[in-house]
């Protein structure tokens, strides 16, 4: 594992408000920070807005609004509901300002300077939505955008085009490496459906609409929103500024793990052409390229057009930041596409968060109490084989759930924890405390099995404190540690002995389901 780690989430759009696949990704992100914070690394994360481009223009003058009195309000939108889900974001970039603006009109220049872009013709398609030009090919007969699937609009103009194929070869390099584009299937993806077949050069300006950052050596161009869009990951870091030492702390160093999460409906400009951008710098690459997949619905990918879009406020004032977050985590495999359904929400959170994980931390607290005056007992070896085995799980479970949360599998690493949950609940009943309690001579027993639970409490909660970002401090308060605790204490199996538990009360309440069907049904569709 690296010393450091820079995370970045794509920086969103803002032609609406911020809906719940927005907030998947950026939570996915966040998890990744904690996680990798826990674990001592120096972590810089990076969330924000793309805010130029045609739609954002349209969309204002629609409103009555000037694109910046637009944009500034739906990005202060995004920063309240990033601030009150708790996203620990080290900064928000915006592309209107000026420290971006800077540096995209200066690695344009660049790029004219090297040969990299040249003056041309645009002619083909181009749909307004996803700010992208398509070929007769690509779009059909039918004319319809092979991403969002609205229909396209003919378009001509002159346009600066930056020169992919002077960069291709040494691009597909870094396609070969290990999981450099991931998951392997949007790798694939891209060789097949846009490399192959032949890759034109990039429209990288504008003449059609002017919001955007003007081009110094052409005032009558704007720098094409993809250009501009993708600079923000270094520019934020101060990269071409008086400043620069976050670049070269986060960017320009071996010892950092990059790592970019982007949404399947961008990876095309993030997986081809971001690493052409950082060629012809001469950049470093990202260590990981990772497309997540769609949150949907069951009425499909989510569109104001369709009425689907999912709004994350009412789940939050319902169901806090722990269910919302554990439910994304657990039940949408990270890297393949998810449905959100309410039933399935519902259920997450009453069977694994209420029957598993708060039944295990309340009844054996409880049961600590009750036998042994709140004092955990000492951690003893095993003295048969089946409490020898749970002993030995918990150090299985931490060992696996590092592999996975580092390759970010996040989805396996949390369940992972949650079988340790599991095989705990079943300790417990295989194991009977209130039966070893009834006999002195089983005193000794007792002991050992309630240390155990206390352990595998103590360590599940460390291993989801990147999730349950709201009772992780509760359990350590509860278990009666009244110090920081650090990660590598969860080896330690003498940590909790002899602490003085404090009263606890339940984390996760059960959800009656017809109630909260109807709840989510009344409150959870809007825009």
């Amino acid at each position: 594992m690296k010393k450091r780690c820079y995370i970045t989430t794509p920086i969103y759009y803002p032609s609406g408000n911020a809906h719940l696949g927005h907030t998947y990704c950026t939570i996915m992100a966040d998890i990744i920070a904690r996680y990798k914070r826990n674990r001592g690394v120096e972590t810089y994360f990076l969330t924000g807005t793309d805010e130029h481009g045609q739609k954002i223009q349209n969309n204002a003058e629609k409103l009555g609004l000037t694109p910046q009195q637009y944009v500034d309000g739906i990005a202060a939108k995004f920063q309240d509901l990033w601030k009150e889900l708790k996203i620990s974001n080290d900064d928000f970039i915006r592309t209107t300002q000026e420290r971006h603006i800077k540096v995209v009109s200066e690695v344009f220049s660049r790029f004219l300077k090297q040969g990299d872009i040249y003056l041309g013709n645009y002619e083909g398609w181009y749909c307004v939505p996803c700010e992208s030009f398509w070929t007769n090919v690509q779009v059909g007969e039918d004319h319809l955008c092979p991403d969002c699937g609205r229909p396209v609009n003919k378009a001509r103009e002159e346009s600066y085009f930056f020169k992919c194929n002077k960069y291709l070869d040494i691009v597909l390099e870094d396609f070969e490496k290990p999981k450099f584009v991931f998951p392997e299937s949007r790798k694939n993806e891209m060789l097949n459906n846009f490399i192959k077949p032949g890759l034109d050069d990039l429209c990288v300006s504008r003449t059609s609409f002017s919001w955007g950052i003007q081009i110094k050596e052409n005032p009558k161009h704007v720098v094409y929103v993809w250009l501009d869009a993708l600079i923000n990951y270094i520019s934020a870091l101060g990269y071409l500024s008086d400043d620069d030492s976050l670049f070269k702390k986060f960017w320009d160093n071996d010892d950092v793990e990059i790592i970019h999460l982007v949404g399947a409906d961008i990876s095309r400009f993030h997986t081809i052409y971001w690493p052409m951008f950082l060629k012809a710098l001469n950049l470093r690459q990202p260590d990981r390229i990772f497309v997540h997949g769609l949150l949907m619905t069951k009425d499909g990918k989510m569109s104001k057009s369709k009425g689907n879009v999912i709004a994350p406020q009412p789940l939050i004032d319902r169901y806090g930041l722990d269910c919302l977050r554990y439910y994304l985590i657990r039940e949408i495999n990270f890297g393949s596409d998810g449905v959100f359904t309410p039933e399935q929400f519902i259920e997450r959170i009453n069977v694994d968060l209420v029957n598993n994980y708060g039944n295990l931390v309340n009844r054996s607290l409880n049961m600590i109490k009750k036998y042994f005056d709140g004092v955990i007992p000492q951690y003893v070896e095993g003295i048969k084989e089946i409490d020898k085995a749970i002993q030995d799980e918990v150090l299985k479970t931490i060992s696996k759930y590092e592999e996975l949360m580092d390759d970010l599998k996040l989805s396996e690493a949390t369940n992972e924890v949650m079988l340790l949950v599991d095989k705990a609940n079943k300790y417990i009943q295989a194991k009977e405390p209130w039966t070893l309690a009834k006999s002195e001579e089983n005193i000794d027993e007792l002991k050992m099995v309630m240390s155990n639970i206390a352990r595998i409490i103590f360590v599940s909660t460390m291993l989801l404190k990147p999730i349950i970002i709201e009772n992780y401090n509760k359990v350590f308060n509860y278990l009666g540690i009244e110090k920081e605790v650090k990660y590598k204490d969860i080896l330690d199996v003498h940590y909790l002995d002899n602490l003085k538990l404090k009263d606890c009360d339940i984390l996760y309440k059960r959800l009656n389901v017809n109630e909260e069907l109807q709840y989510i049904k009344d409150n959870i569709k809007q825009v």
